[in-house]
């Protein structure tokens, strides 16, 4: 890692010089280890390839997977807060029942909101990472000539 180090009296028209850091610690890696990318453009798929990989068994079965856990978890988190906004609106004096000193249930049905999101989020990150991205990568790699 290195910082510019511009000097007054230094030419405009020199590249400014630079002070080299040490290198990570705690056996973080560094962007040096892994090789640079490839400057060759990835190989561009016709539309016939893209409409056959689209046709293909493989596609099929990582659109069903995607599918079958996305929505049923959005119809769910859906009628979640819709339950959350009707219950605010028609059921006050429910919503209003304090649980302890001034915290009552609407504040921790709204709260729930906020946790509902942020574990939805974790959950579709870990899910994607296992079943969706080995799969839309090997799809990938054989759109791009890789395999």
């Amino acid at each position: 890692m290195s910082v510019p180090n511009p000097s007054p009296s230094a030419n405009p028209n020199s590249p400014p010089s630079t002070v080299v850091t040490a290198p990570a610690t705690r056996g973080d890696s560094v962007a040096t280890d892994a090789p640079p990318p490839s400057k060759a453009d990835p190989r561009l798929p016709t539309t016939e390839e893209f409409i056959a990989e689209q046709e293909s068994a493989e596609f099929g079965e990582l659109r069903r997977t995607h599918r079958s856990f996305a929505f049923p978890l959005t119809v769910a988190f859906i009628a979640w807060y819709l339950l959350y906004v009707l219950l605010s609106n028609y059921a006050d004096d429910f919503m209003g029942t304090k649980l302890f000193g001034n915290i009552n249930v609407a504040l921790v049905f709204g709260l729930a909101q906020f946790l509902s999101t942020f574990l939805i989020a974790w959950w579709y990150s870990r899910h994607a990472a296992a079943k969706f991205d080995p799969k839309a990568e090997a799809i990938k790699s054989r759109l791009e000539g890789g395999a």
